[in-house]
């Protein structure tokens, strides 16, 4: 049984196999396609809100020939305090596959253990995987293979977009900078535990100088609102502007995985500059999610 859990734990052949198929589904969408989630219901179960994660998974399950059920953790016994472990039980017997997302990694690390069916990481605090591998397809798409290439990444350096970008430059060859100030840096333990070329530094216009890729996340994460005065005083100097954008390599990407906060970790002039890859990074969220579903059941 496949579960998606982490991109610490997913093999590099498994990246290329989500990546190569997404591009597959890209390409065919519109004309019959193959459908594995025939006679199967899904369950998203979400303890955080969600555009682009919902609305990816519940129509790329459909395209699939799948149903979902949308289950908030308000709607369920969940949000009164029933034990992680006894859901998953129970939605294991009635479900074929399960989407989560919610706070605690080990909601979904505990779920795949006890549920007995394919369970995607659709965001926790310490990952997000679904979203890097939408990123890296986009990236690829364009400017050819990542391996090799250097990606910065800038602002909360200590959140999980970033766990992500760690685990993935290990495994899949490229130079990651990520520029942040000192409170917001990735743990020691976890870039030593990743391997692969980490640059972890303040120096914002070092990390940038010579970049393929410029990337970067909202200031304030979803449960970090009470944090928000403190951590725009302290995040404040690291935003992609337009003369950042010139220290990159000429032709050079910028992303958002969004909601952006223009005039906060990206300016609106250059969000807008590059509106078009950023809103195409959204787009193949569909497309890597279904190829991700379509991975966990073969």
């Amino acid at each position: 049984m496949k579960h998606l859990l982490s991109l610490e734990k997913l093999p590099r052949a498994d990246f290329e196999t989500i990546l190569s198929a997404a591009a597959g589904f890209k390409r065919e969408r519109g004309r019959p396609q193959p459908q594995p989630l025939a006679g199967q219901t899904w369950a998203l179960v979400f303890s955080k809100s969600s555009t682009r994660t919902r609305v990816s998974f519940e129509v790329g399950i459909r395209e699939l020939g799948g149903e979902s059920l949308f289950l908030s953790a308000n709607d369920i016994q969940l949000g009164r305090g029933e034990p992680i472990q006894d859901t998953a039980r129970v939605l294991g017997r009635m479900l074929h596959g399960a989407v989560i997302r919610t706070f605690a990694q080990s909601d979904v690390d505990t779920f795949a253990e006890f549920s007995g069916i394919p369970t995607i990481n659709a965001l926790t605090d310490a990952e997000h995987p679904c979203q890097v591998l939408a990123d890296i397809f986009t990236f690829e798409e364009t400017h050819g293979p990542i391996a090799g290439r250097v990606v910065t990444f800038i602002g909360d350096g200590a959140c999980n977009m970033p766990a992500s970008w760690i685990f993935a430059a290990a495994k899949l060859g490229f130079e990651l900078r990520i520029a942040a100030p000192k409170p917001f840096q990735p743990s020691p333990e976890l870039v030593r535990r990743a391997g692969g070329a980490i640059v972890v530094t303040e120096d914002l216009q070092a990390a940038a100088t010579g970049a393929d890729l410029l990337y970067t996340d909202v200031w304030v994460s979803m449960g970090k609102e009470a944090e928000e005065a403190e951590r725009i005083r302290v995040l404040g100097g690291y935003q992609i502007n337009q003369a950042l954008v010139k220290r990159a390599r000429p032709g050079a990407a910028v992303m958002h995985c969004l909601p952006a906060y223009r005039g906060k970790e990206i300016d609106a002039e250059t969000f807008e500059a590059h509106a078009a890859t950023i809103f195409t990074q959204a787009e193949n969220r569909l497309h890597v999610q279904k190829a991700i579903l379509n991975w966990a059941v073969s």
